[in-house]
């Protein structure tokens, strides 16, 4: 196994034989066979070891164990403590997506501290192959069936060609000793039922079956590159950026053969899961919508319109008082600004300017409500804002973020769009107050 190790290093790897790395250890054969082979091929690399204080003495025999192993090998050994169990509550994780965080966050401050240039994981083919089942079983996309990637930023899974039964093979010609974890045996996680149960039953069928999945897989990668080199034409297409907002043309993507796994293509970075209200936005009325953890899908006339998540109704809901001091306002919009001025200037959309007789202090900022009306600059009579939205083509999303500036019960500004005519400043103005963000 050292000669193929050293030609896949060799062929699809070179970059690390001249970095610094770091190798992260268990104590269980994967991460020992991967030190030994490393030590083999005379990389430079150190090893770090996380005991999140599990299973009790064995945990600390682990950290026992492999203090000795760095010594035998000559080798620089990080180990941390974790309180694992704690740790899974506060957050609300459970244990191993906990233990997940705490060893990926470790690894970033060791690899920030010490300036390693690549992380090394133990991952195998069989690890690859569970992890294409678990994805399988809950009904992933293509990405999920790729398998684990190679190279992922900064970290390295060498073994990944890899068998277990080829890395058990080397450790017990080569009189390698490890720590067997007693939680592995446990078929109560999903992964080990699949290790102990499943996985045995397919190479039963077919002893071929690992080499086969592994072609399948080189397959479905393939698939993937094609599909990802078409879907660059698709977002030229079909995709509009409006600064911190996407827009998806509804007629352009309804023109693609099944435009539903095109929308799945354009969207699956996102975190949705409710993938038929998604598909169902395409022919729904404007106003549907559809929440992931993160984002908001909107349906507005020929148009999805992404975003981030609203703020909270808390945040909505927010309102602020400025006073006749005219002091510098922080809020939602910005800055609100206030300014005794001579004269007025040709403003811009943020600016505008008023007689300062004519306001009932303290103003009141807020969002937009139902029945407000305002009196637009400019123009005859009173006009409801629902109408005027309408007729200047305002999104959903762009209405929702209108904020207003009133005066008692007068709408004196809609924000960075009109001002109130009966506000504006006429040949009796004696003093001119500009306000502006």
């Amino acid at each position: 196994m050292v000669n193929t190790f050293k030609n896949h290093i060799h062929n699809t790897l070179p970059f690390l034989k001249d970095k610094k790395l770091m190798l992260t250890i268990s104590g269980g054969i994967d991460s020992v066979v991967l030190a030994y082979l490393c030590r083999e091929l005379d990389l430079n690399f150190a090893l770090a070891h996380c005991n999140f204080n599990l299973r009790g003495e064995e945990s600390d025999a682990d950290e026992a164990f492999l203090v000795k192993l760095a010594d035998d090998l000559d080798l620089k050994l990080f180990t941390e403590n974790f309180d694992t169990t704690r740790y899974a509550e506060d957050a609300k994780l459970s244990i191993q997506m906990a233990a997940r965080e705490l060893r990926y966050r470790w690894f970033d401050e060791l690899v920030n501290q010490f300036h390693f240039d690549y992380v090394l994981t133990a991952h195998h083919a069989d690890d690859n192959l569970e992890t294409f089942l678990i994805n399988l079983s809950r009904g992933t996309g293509l990405e999920g069936l790729t398998g684990i990637p190679e190279v992922n930023d900064y970290i390295v899974r060498p073994l990944l060609p890899f068998s277990r039964a080829e890395i058990v093979s080397y450790a017990n010609a080569n009189g390698i000793t490890w720590r067997e974890d007693s939680s592995n045996s446990s078929t109560k996680y999903l992964r080990n039922k699949l290790r102990h149960e499943v996985i045995p039953v397919l190479k039963e069928i077919n002893a071929q079956w690992l080499q086969n999945f592994k072609m399948t897989q080189e397959h479905l990668h393939d698939s993937k590159i094609l599909i990802d080199d078409f879907m660059t034409q698709v977002y030229k297409d079909v995709v509009i950026f409006e600064g911190d907002i996407i827009k998806f043309d509804v007629s352009k993507l309804l023109k693609y053969p099944n435009p539903k796994s095109y929308l799945y293509q354009l969207l699956k970075s996102y975190k949705f899961t409710a993938w038929n209200d998604i598909y169902a936005l395409l022919e729904a009325q404007s106003g549907k919508q559809v929440f992931s953890e993160t984002h908001r899908l909107l349906k507005d006339r020929d148009v999805l319109i992404l975003s981030l998540k609203a703020h909270t109704d808390e945040a909505q809901d927010a309102q602020y008082t400025i006073t006749n001091d005219l002091a510098p306002a922080e809020t939602a919009c910005g800055t609100l600004r206030f300014e005794t001025v001579s004269e007025m200037q040709k403003g811009e959309s943020n600016t505008i300017y008023v007689d300062k007789n004519k306001l009932q202090f303290p103003l009141t900022l807020r969002k937009w409500e139902q029945g407000d009306y305002f009196f637009p600059l400019g123009m005859q009579g009173k006009k409801k804002l629902s109408k005027y939205f309408k007729d200047e083509k305002l999104s959903l999303l762009e209405k929702e973020e209108v904020w207003v500036l009133c005066s008692g019960n007068e709408i004196v500004w809609v924000v960075n769009r009109r001002a109130d005519n009966r506000f504006k400043v006429s040949a009796q103005t004696t003093d001119i107050l500009k306000i502006y963000f």
